[in-house]
This record gives C-alpha cells, structure tokens and sequence, in this order.
C-alpha cells in the first residue's frame, strides 16, 4: 500500500473541534487505501508560551533542557491526535520522535536530521495503524531529546516522507498553497498549481514563509512530492517538485520581499587575495547571518564590498566592521539600516531574457530608486528603501502579470 504523511500545523490543531476535522481528513486518505503517517506540531502558540515560562524562570535558559520541554507541546498534539482517531474508530498509536529512532546531531534548538528507522515505522503501519509522530523533535546518539529548529515539524515529516519512499508529503497550513506574491502585501496575489524545488528554494530563503528553507531541501535531495494545502478546504494546493519543462514556460513564477534588512559598505578596502576570506571570517565568528554580497573592483589597489544582513544582526555586523576598518586601514565605512530586497524567481529566466529590462523598468516608473541589483540563475534581487518596499512589489507583480494564473501571461 502506498504512503502518504500528513503535517498538520499549529492552527491546524489549536482546539478539539480543529483536531477532529484533521482526524477526519486522515480517514478520508484511510478509506481511500493510503497507509498514513501523521506528523503534528504543537497546538496553537504553545510554543511560544513554553518560550515565555522559560524565560520567566531563566535569562539564558541551557538550551539542552529548552529542548526538553519544548518537546513536550508535540508529543501533548500527536496524543490528542490519536485519541480523536481512536474515537472515530481509527485504529492510532503516537510516538515521540525518539521513539521513532529519528536520530539527529547534538545541535540543541537547531539539530539535523541524520537517520530515520523506517522499519519501526511500517511494522505499525501494516498492523493497520495510522501513525502520528510528534514533529520538530528528535533524539542525538547519547539518547538526548533534540528539537530542529524554526518550522522543524515540517522538516520532521519531509524527513519521514524521504525515509518511507511516500507517495507525498502533505503540509496543512492556513496560506493553502504557494502564491505569486504574499497575498497579504500584494492581495491580488494567485495560487500557484506547481512549483520546483529550486524557485521554493529561493523563495525560503528570501522570506517567504510557507515552508522553511531545510525541509525543502530535504524534499528536493530525496525527491519527496510535497504538497502544501488548506487545513480548512478540499483544494489541491500547491505541489512542490522537480523541474519539468512546462515550468520554463512560466518567466517569473513569484514575487517575494524581505523587510528588516540592513547594508554594510567597506570602502576602499585592500584589493590582494584574502581580503574577503578576512572580512567574512570575522563575520562568520560572531555569527552573522549574510544574505547578498557585493564585491566592486574600483581601482588595482583598492575595492568596495557591501553585504545585507538582517537588522537584528546589525549590532554584531556593524561592530566587526568597524574593527575591520581598522585592521585593514580601509578609507570608509557606511551603514544603512532602511532597506529592504524585492525579487523576482523563476526558472524560465534560464531560458528568457528581457526580464531585467522589466523589472528595473518597473521600479523605475513606480519611482523607486535601487540602491543594490544582485541575481542568481533564477532570481534576481534589487535592495530599495523600506518606506518604498510596497510600492516595488505592487510594480514587478504588475509587470510580470503575478495577478493572473501563468497560462494567461504574455511572455516577456
């Protein structure tokens, strides 16, 4: 019998009447043949309230026992989860991660998934069971509970899609799917019937929050069908797969900003070999998370490189700069703390070209200035003042038609 694992997350499962209808979704796939493995998140803002207890207590909670009782709010959803099944008349059993034998490194709060025991798994499954495994948790070597860090039940149930060879992986969420453009800062936004690997790739790691960044990865190096649907409707979602050719028709397939971003320029540093290993060393010694990087030739002595972070990294990036400045004898440093990063992803810009063209063409008629343009294979990226990140978004949505369904598009 085929496979397939069902995520339900948070809102999916904040009250009892919300875990019943979950329940009933699960019978439905039963009926129909489906063995189901059920991965749960935490119900509602447990998470976050368990945070908050921890706090209260500790000002630096050891992150080993932040672990431990963070644990304790999906193994409390898979339980509910099969108690509602049992009362349906479903045949359920609930495990912890751990008891799975899903097995991660001894990274607290931030682990990686290393093993899953599928075996364990199936024999339950083949005795008729649904099985719901409590997500965003694991066990390392030594048999301490680890958790996998932001949106790590997701990563959870990709992971065991992967070890299971399932037919797909289901991801309930509120969003109901991927769209054009986050439908909340650009409401005439469009569901997306079906998107590769790479553009959700780009997408995670550009802000869009539909699904993290590792468990599509997962999905992509395992070839995992992910499909991200409503938790509340019957419609089919988005599927999340390999690239296939009708996807290089489609030039732009989504739109995406990041707000509370921040750019550093180091002017005039020394143009020799190593100068950026040095720069980036010390930034990756205090942790700091680097998202663009520019690096502009100005002269055979001298160079610029400009970086973003996240404002919440500036403090710690700005303060290794300014040693930095020092250390190399660079001529200036200059900061801003009001940008933020409009792109465009798609994997027909492989194959197209004019896009650009487009997108510049675009700011520049909504009369929005670009401080910084960088790109990839299937992106392309422009930092803008933060006071005119809506009006950006609204104009490369309306220039590349994200608010109508990609069979009605003009090509570029």
């Amino acid at each position: 019998m085929a496979i397939v694992v069902q995520k339900f997350g948070g809102s999916s499962m904040a009250n009892a009447e919300k875990i019943r209808r979950a329940a009933r979704r699960v019978m439905e796939r039963t009926k129909a043949g489906y063995q189901i493995v059920v991965v749960a998140s935490a119900r509602g803002q447990q998470t976050e309230e368990l945070i908050r207890d921890a706090r209260d207590l500790h000002p630096n909670p050891p992150t080993r026992e932040m672990d431990q009782l963070l644990s304790t709010g999906e193994q409390q959803a898979a339980s509910l989860f099969a108690m509602a099944l049992d009362a349906m008349g479903c045949q359920a059993i609930s495990f912890t991660g751990g008891q799975v034998r899903l097995r991660t490194d001894n990274v607290y709060m931030n682990a990686q998934v290393k093993s899953v025991d599928a075996g364990f798994i199936r024999r339950e499954l083949d005795h008729g069971r649904v099985v719901i495994v409590a997500g965003f948790q694991g066990v390392d070597l030594q048999g301490n509970v680890t958790t996998l860090g932001p949106g790590g039940s997701d990563t959870s149930a990709v992971a065991l899609a992967a070890a299971l060879k399932a037919e797909e992986c289901e991801i309930f969420t509120d969003a109901g799917g991927v769209y054009t453009a986050d439908p909340i800062m650009f409401q005439n936004g469009v569901l997306v019937d079906e998107i590769s690997y790479d553009e959700m790739l780009e997408m995670a790691g550009l802000g869009a929050g539909v699904l993290p960044l590792r468990s599509v990865a997962v999905g992509k190096r395992y070839n995992v069908k992910i499909r991200v649907r409503n938790s509340d409707d019957d419609n089919p979602g988005t599927v999340i797969t390999h690239e296939v050719p009708q996807m290089e028709g489609v030039t732009v397939s989504s739109a995406t900003i990041q707000k509370d971003m921040a750019k550093i320029s180091l002017i005039g540093l020394p143009n020799v070999p190593g100068t950026a290993a040095k720069v980036f060393a010390r930034l990756a010694e205090a942790k700091v998370v680097i998202d663009d990087i520019i690096q502009t030739e100005i002269s055979p002595e001298k160079a610029n490189i400009a970086f973003l972070v996240g404002t919440s990294d500036l403090p710690k990036a700005k303060q290794v700069a300014e040693e930095i400045k020092k250390e190399l004898r660079c001529d200036g440093l200059f900061v801003r703390d009001d940008i933020a990063l409009v792109s465009v992803i798609g994997v027909g810009m492989r194959s197209q070209y004019g896009v650009a063209e487009k997108m510049f063409g675009s700011l520049a008629k909504a009369k929005v200035n670009i401080d910084s343009i960088t790109t990839s294979e299937i992106r392309i990226s422009c930092a803008v003042g933060r006071d005119e990140i809506e009006r950006a978004l609204e104009a490369v949505c309306l220039a590349f038609e994200l608010d109508k369904p990609a069979r009605q598009r003009k090509p570029v």
